[in-house]
């Protein structure tokens, strides 16, 4: 078959590599998803949305819809990000995507030629890299601290690459070390982005899980140029599976994004997004996100417990404020490829932290999620994985 050179660019997914040895061996524990907690899923209000849709909506919900949105969703959707973002814009600045994925993917298609440089977080999520790598992009990760992008690095990046066409960014909750950047270098990262002729793609799926601290206004409320696109998701605030997202965008992005789908998928999900609208303005969504707020601090409160008082002292990690994750410094020199199948066979699965960089990657990290796993499951998980840290590290 005469492939398209795209194909030979695409890279499997580390995360799912590990899901299949999770398969293979059952009862595991496992701590290397990046799943919501499926029993926080809002069972009844969702049946009762959807038999209402059905009931009073069902010509509307089953038949063809704009390649842009469902109008009303697309207005609530303005007017959520006007209220909760500190977003000024309408609904022509919204379009409707296939979950955050397809945003990372429409953003690649629309600005990347190859050889265009893509400036990431070191370390970054996998999807963004991924959906970059089809379309010829050369990768270059910036240094991070505990505040966000680190400007200096930054700016030295952009100065020295001209061809630098986007810095894809998780200011929230990041996945996968759990990091928000704090609001100062927020509006710094923006002052040096205002200077170039780069777009700025904001990821934000984890926004609203804040469960410790004060809300920080997104780089999109920051944005006085035009500069961003930003990707919002009902997937971790509702549920993955009706892979509702959007992108919010000047209105030309927003514009493009549109024809760029008429080509791919003609439309999203029309059932879906009416599904969302009913749920959203017959249910208080905002209590729900206090739900799981609530529920992922005890168990990222119960993660650190362990981390704290059982973990060697020589592993750093990061104590997250929201979000699903949590990120592991092992001691310089240690694989921690090599100490998964140990895990594994201990009944506790995560992942290795070296795939999470645009180029080649810290072996001596991992990530892990708190939100699957119940309470009870992340004190005897975290108890084993304990025990085989300090074996290790001795």
């Amino acid at each position: 078959m005469r492939y398209s050179i795209k194909m030979d660019r695409l890279k499997a997914s580390a995360i799912r590599a590990v899901q299949k040895k999770i398969v293979s061996k059952p009862g595991v524990i496992s701590f290397a998803a990046g799943l919501p907690d499926p029993d926080l899923f809002p069972m009844d209000d969702l049946r009762n949305a959807t038999l209402n849709v059905i009931d009073n909506k069902g010509k509307t919900a089953f038949q063809y819809g704009l390649t842009k949105g469902y109008a009303p969703l697309l207005e609530k959707l303005a007017e959520r990000m006007n209220e909760k973002e500190l977003v000024k814009c309408t609904k022509d600045n919204i379009t409707i995507t296939t979950g955050s994925q397809q945003g990372l993917s429409l953003a690649a298609m629309m600005f990347i030629d190859e050889g265009d440089i893509v400036l990431t977080e070191s370390p970054s999520y996998l999807g963004g890299i991924n959906a970059c790598r089809p379309y010829g992009a050369a990768f270059m990760g910036v240094d991070t601290d505990d505040e966000g992008m680190v400007i200096a690095d930054l700016e030295k990046k952009l100065k020295e690459n001209d061809n630098v066409k986007i810095i894809y960014v998780i200011p929230n909750f990041q996945n996968p070390t759990g990091k928000a950047w704090s609001y100062n270098r927020r509006k710094e990262f923006m002052e040096v982005v205002n200077k170039y002729d780069v777009v700025v793609v904001e990821d934000n799926p984890y926004g609203e899980i804040r469960f410790k601290g004060e809300f920080i206004p997104s780089l999109k409320s920051l944005d006085t140029e035009n500069k961003v696109m930003y990707l919002g998701s009902f997937s971790k605030i509702l549920c993955p599976g009706l892979r509702v997202a959007y992108i919010c965008a000047d209105i030309e992005i927003a514009n493009y994004a549109e024809k760029l789908k008429e080509g791919l998928d003609l439309q999203c999900n029309q059932f879906a997004q009416l599904q969302v609208y009913e749920y959203m303005t017959t249910c208080d969504i905002e209590k729900h996100i206090e739900k799981i707020q609530l529920l992922y601090k005890e168990k990222c409160d119960a993660m650190i417990e362990h981390i704290k008082n059982d973990f060697p002292k020589c592993i750093k990690y990061t104590d997250p404020e929201g979000g699903m994750f949590m990120w592991l410094e092992l001691p310089e020199g240690m694989d921690a490829n090599s100490l998964l199948d140990k895990s594994i066979e201990r009944g506790v699965a995560f992942i290795p932290g070296a795939p999470f960089y645009a180029n080649d990657g810290a072996k001596n990290t991992i990530r892990l999620n708190f939100t699957v796993p119940s309470v009870e499951e992340i004190h005897k998980g975290m108890k084993i994985f304990s025990d085989l840290l300090k074996e290790v590290c001795k």
